[in-house]
This record gives structure tokens, sequence and C-alpha cells, in this order.
């Protein structure tokens, strides 16, 4: 297979004076989501318990006034695309952009106390700020409120709530390292009216209509059928089957597989069902929509007999795409098809090929998280970059709502921190307090079947239960790996998962590490001229990284791991067990000389730190020759490893002030350096100048741990122009 990619720091400009669209023409220019958004990094925080177990709400990095209590703390210039709470709780919720606080509430703000009962419809105030589809709250989503209403800002973003019971939230937004060019969000700015439609249209056909079409009818009398193959350099914008009414059920798991450029390997393949965003297509309340999703739905056609499935992701190929059913017991049904396809007018090496990765979880393994996708050998290639898309999946054959409680973890370019950290699994695909026992379906996430429990179960299929959750504005770019692992239930339930992972990927690196300083090691301090006057003495510290539970559980939601023997002997034993690594902290300067590749198109500058140290802030300046320092932007990781738990006893009880202090003191984190800085360069000298804080854990009460700045190990990544051959 031959490739040719070219890919150009953050923001990128191509040769053809291309931008990556961001805030709103993330929406806007669907058609360019499969473009490379080389440079970009993609967070997800979230109120994760800090020591690993599932209680997931009223967790805060620090407290300031009653109503002040921070979630979420973020230097630099980028985009919050995404924020997700249980119901109301937490509001009036500040959005503190640039310095300038907006809040924002609902109708069930001022009246917490039995709203669910006093209340059928709901809006987040100010409405025409946060209008649907791009904002929902708990009467539709059967739990969460939700908002995708982009909001960039230039320097700082803070989130704070002014209550904290059952203050539970998870949030996605972009860093950039250089400007966006996007006004800083507030709070009378209202959505763009074309990117409020284009939403609006999720169910119906976004694809362009005055395109080249195959479509037809095909017997399924073979246990594997052709569909269509394509030989020419193009992009797919609608793929379509529309099966008979009656027999849909039973060709549910037929596989669809797509294969991109004569690949040795189906970039697609996936149960029909499950890739059309469904667990099954038994339609227990004959809704005309099983999936209203914006790029994918399932739509009921009674009229017709008929079910249609729909995929409008953006699918582009450079030579050829071959598209196939399989796994077909040969009988009489027949389905009809449709793909329509344009001309790729744009290079191929801004691009990348769209994937559906299939896993089958019958048993999950005990006490470890489920990969749902590695990219490292997906395919047979050890490395892509990309971006990924979401997911598609069940989580019960069996109506069991509790395997639910298990916290997303997603791990980008080798980072031994999760750069997502979600608060559960229900949560990752838009529902709170497991939707209510209900279905529904956004947009963008939903829960579109199962059975509120087993024994209001119809049949057997209505015990399937499946959510989905697609990315668009808030995809989450990868320069060499993607990993995503999901929690079962704190890794002890037995349920069996299937997942289907969307993702954009080359088979390629566009981050490639030429560079690592182990501070802490004489030989690699003098190595990279290390000089920090004021760093302590090297210390040794013995901890963990936020990797899930520390020991097997006795017991969890809806598990007694006593009652079964099994597990018993596995009860309180270590997971994880802690790791030791040598480094520093200082409260002044540290500067060191880094290896580049010259034809390098930025940097990203990674750094395991101790975690003890509150609120650690620095200025980042490079240099050539040591002497002329230029500023790259600032350095900031919000809150610590001991935090603020505040759990009241009604909604609108004064919080509580609980600390607790989380075993786990390892943390990556991550600085992007524009390529202005570094391009052409075949090394560049790094200074980090610490910025103290005097930021309280909560009023009268500082961090137990002076503030100060931490550094165990740099790593240093290039961008660079991957060479296909």
């Amino acid at each position: 297979m031959r490739y040719l990619l070219i890919l150009v720091c953050c923001i990128p400009v191509y040769s053809n004076a291309q931008k990556i669209p961001i805030g709103y023409d993330a929406f806007r220019l669907w058609e360019q989501l499969p473009q490379q958004r080389i440079g970009v990094r993609a967070y997800m925080r979230s109120t994760y318990s800090r020591t690993g177990g599932s209680y997931d709400a009223s967790n805060f990095l620090f407290m300031n006034k009653e109503d002040e209590n921070v979630t979420l703390d973020v230097k630099g210039n980028g985009v919050l695309y995404f924020f997700r709470t249980n119901h109301w709780h937490g509001s009036p919720w500040h959005f503190v952009v640039d310095g300038k606080d907006n809040i924002v509430s609902e109708t069930a703000t001022a009246d917490p106390v039995d709203a669910v009962k006093k209340y059928k419809n709901t809006v987040f105030i100010p409405t025409s700020t946060f209008p649907e589809p791009l904002a929902w709250t708990w009467g539709t989503t059967k739990g969460a409120n939700l908002i995708w209403t982009p909001m960039p800002f230039r320097d700082s973003l803070r989130i704070a709530y002014s209550r904290t019971f059952y203050g539970t939230g998870y949030y996605i937004y972009h860093l950039y390292a250089n400007p966006t060019g996007l006004p800083s969000w507030n709070l009378h700015k209202t959505p763009d009216k074309d990117v409020v439609d284009f939403v609006n249209r999720a169910g119906t056909d976004i694809a362009p209509k005055d395109i080249k079409k195959l479509e037809g009818t095909i017997k399924l009398n073979k246990e594997q059928v052709v569909l269509a193959n394509i030989t020419s350099s193009s992009s797919i914008r609608a793929l379509k089957l529309r099966l008979p009414l009656d027999k849909a059920e039973a060709l549910e798991r037929i596989r669809i597989r797509v294969t991109w450029d004569n690949a040795a390997y189906p970039s697609i393949d996936a149960p029909i069902c499950l890739f059309f965003g469904a667990g099954t297509f038994f339609n227990r309340e004959r809704k005309e929509y099983l999936v209203k999703g914006l790029p994918i739905n399932i739509r009921y056609d009674y009229p017709n007999n008929k079910v249609e499935l729909a995929c409008y992701y953006p699918m582009p190929f450079f030579r050829s795409a071959k598209f196939e059913l399989t796994g077909i017991t040969p009988g009489d049904a027949a389905i009809d098809y449709e793909i329509r396809y344009e001309r790729f007018k744009t290079p191929a090496h801004q691009s990348s090929y769209f994937h559906a990765t299939y896993r089958d979880f019958p048993k999950p393994e005990f006490g470890q998280d489920m990969t749902w996708l590695d990219t490292k050998g997906e395919e047979g290639q050890e490395e892509w970059t990309g971006s990924f898309l979401g997911t598609s999946f069940i989580f019960s054959h069996n109506a069991n709502l509790h395997t639910l409680e298990g916290d997303p973890r997603f791990f980008f370019d080798n980072s031994q921190s999760p750069q997502a950290y979600g608060t559960g699994t229900e949560e990752w695909a838009g529902g709170g307090d497991y939707w209510g026992g209900e279905n529904m379906t956004l947009p963008l996430a939903g829960h579109p079947c199962g059975a509120t429990e087993k024994k209001t179960a119809v049949n057997d299929k209505d015990l399937i239960q499946s959510a989905y959750r697609f990315l668009v504005a808030d995809l989450m770019p990868f320069g060499n790996r993607a990993v995503i692992r999901f929690e079962h239930n704190e890794n002890v339930s037995q349920e069996h998962y299937e997942a289907v992972s969307y993702w954009y990927g080359l088979p390629a690196s566009s981050l490639v590490k030429t560079d690592s300083i182990d501070i802490g090691k004489p030989e690699d301090e003098q190595r990279h001229a290390y000089n920090s006057p004021q760093a302590s003495e090297v210390e040794t510290i013995r901890s963990k990284y936020e990797w899930g539970p520390d020991v097997y559980p006795a017991q969890t939601w809806g598990y007694d791991l006593r009652k079964r023997d099994e597990y018993k002997d596995l009860i309180g034993k270590e997971i994880y067990p802690a790791q030791e690594q040598d480094g520093r902290h200082t409260t002044g300067t540290s500067e060191f000389t880094v290896k580049l590749r010259k034809d390098n198109k930025g940097v990203l500058l990674r750094r395991t730190l101790d975690y003890s140290y509150p609120n650690q802030n620095a200025e980042v300046f490079v240099s050539t020759d040591g002497k002329n320092w230029q500023k790259a932007g600032n350095w900031y990781l919000a809150g610590a490893n001991t935090y603020m738990i505040s759990r009241p006893e009604g909604e609108l009880s004064p919080r509580k002030y609980k600390v607790e202090t989380s075993n786990r003191r390892f943390r990556d984190d991550e600085f992007l350096i524009p390529a202005n800085l570094t391009k052409g360069k075949p090394a560049i000298r790094i200074k980090i100048k610490f910025v103290p804080g005097n930021q309280e854990l909560y009023p009268g009460h500082p961090f137990p741990n002076g503030s100060a700045w931490s550094e165990l190990k740099y790593d240093i990544y290039n961008y660079v122009l991957p060479n296909f051959k």
C-alpha cells in the first residue's frame, strides 16, 4: 500500500492554505471531518473518583466561595466543545472564560427539590444561547443536561458549580499552540443558525444529492456478497441499506465489511446493527427512529415495510473501495443498497481512512479494563495518525443496567495518564441515572434499546442494552496511537459486552519521539545540560498512575463478589502495584537542551510529574542559544492528588468540607510548542519558570503540600512529515 501524508503544526496550514475546522466550522465543514488534526490535542476531564471508585459526583479540584466549587481549570487557547452534568445538579454553573464569569442555569435551578415531579419540560437559561439540538436537558435525555455549543477561550477557562449536591460532570475541550482567531465566548453569543439547522437535520439524509450513486437490490443467497467496487479516488458521502421489516431482526448480525485501497485487512468489519448505532433492530415501541443520529441513523418505514440504515460519515479513499456483506445465513431475503460518492479533491496527505473496529467481550477480564480499541497493530499496521470518533456498544444482553458503573479512560500517543477520563459508561453516552431506564436518541448520543429491567422485557431481544456516542467537533486527535478503554462496573461485571469504535486514521506516525530527559539521573542531566539552581535533591517517589481501582472489591454496584467462589481469593488483592520514579521539584527555573528533527512541524512536550504538588504553573520559553528567549506559553495543571468532596444532605444544603488524598501521585501532562519556535532547528533550549500561586484547597485552608514545579521526566515528541513507500 502507498500513502503520502504531509503534516504541519497546530493550527496547521497546508500547502493550499487549508486550515483545520474549529468552533462552529467543525460542524459546518462536515466534509472535512477526515482531515488530519495535527497538533490539536483533545482532553476529557471530569468529576471522577480520584481514588478509583465509582462515586463520580461531588469531587472538586478546590473550592473558593460557597457558590464557586471548581471542577475544571485550564490555561491556554482552545475551545470547550462539550459539557455534561447529571440533571440540574451544580447549577447555577459558572463558565469563567478569559476572566469573565458567565452564569448558566436551567429551569429546575430555582426550585430543585422534587424537580422531577414538578417539571416536565426544562430548558437552559438563557435559552437562546443553548437551543436544541446543541443543548438538551434531562426532560429529553431522561437524566442528563448536555451542551455541545462551542465555547472558545483565548487564555483560560474555569468551570465552577454553585451547589455541590450530586455535582457530577464531564467536559471535552481542545487546546491549540497557535491562536485560533476566535473571539472569547460569552453568554450573549447565540449559536450560528446554519449550524443549528444542520444538526437539526439529524435522522435525514445530510449528504449531497447531485453526486455519483450506486444502488440496487441484492439477494442474500450466499454467505458473502459484494455490494460494490469503486475504482477511483473518491469520498463516500452516504452508505445506506434497506432491510425487509419482517426480517430485520433475523439479519441484524450480518456484518458490513469495507476495504480501502486493496488493503490486506478491512477497515470496517462489524455487525450491521451495532455499526448503525443499536444493539438490536427490535423496536419495542414501534418508533420511527431507533437511532436519530446526525452521522448515523436507523429509521422504520412502516408504510413500506422497510428498515432504513444510513451512515453519512465522509469516507475518503485514494484508489479503490470494496463493500461486502458477510456472515449471511443464505435464504430468500434481499436488501436494497445505495452508495453515494463524489470525486475526492483533498490531497491524500491531508486526509485519512474511516474505520469501524468491532470487539466482542463475552466475559470481560476480572480486574482489568476492556480495550475497545488499540490502534497499535490494528489492520497490520503499528502506527496510526488520525482522530477517535466515538462508539456504539452493547453493555448487557441481560437487561442489567448496573454494568454502566465503569469509567472510560482513553490514552493517546503512549501517555501513561489518560488524556480522557470520564465519570461512567452511561454518562459517556449522554445519560444520567441510567436514562431512568428509558430509551432516547439524540443527534450525538443515545440509549436506543433495552428494557427498563429484566422482568419488563417482552422477549430476548428486549434484554439487549446498547448506547452510542458520536464525536464531531469534540473528536479526539492522536499522532501515533489511540487506546480506548472502558471499565466494566469497577471491572467486576461479567456481562457480555460488544463495541464498535469509529475512528479516522492513516497508517503512519505524525508524532515522533526524538529525545527524553530523566530528571535525577546524573548522566541524563549532564547530557541535556540540565540546570535548575533551586531544585530539590533527587527524590524517590513510590506511587501509581490513575488506572482504576487499587484492589479487587468485595462488592460494588449490583455485585457481591463474596458470593462468587471463583473470585473469593482475589478480594482485597492489589491490581496495579506501585512504581518508583526519581525526580526533583523546584520553585525557581529549570533549563535543559533537547534534540529535534530539523524537519519538525512543532513539538509536544510531555512531563511526568508528582501530582502531590498543587496547581503547578510555569512559563515556558524557547531559545537556540540560551540567551535570546521567546515565550511559548503557560503550562498549567490544576488541582492535586488532594481534593475536596462535598456531599450535603439536600439539594440546597450548604457545602460540606471533606479532604481526601489519593495515592495516585504520578501524572503525565502535555504542552504544545508552536512550529515557529522549533522548525528547522536540530535542537532547542527550554526554560521552565515556575509561577507561584496562592490557591487554597478551600477558604482558610491551604493545600497540604506547598506549590512547586515537579519534574520527573520530559519526553520530546516532534510533529513530522511521515515517510511512506
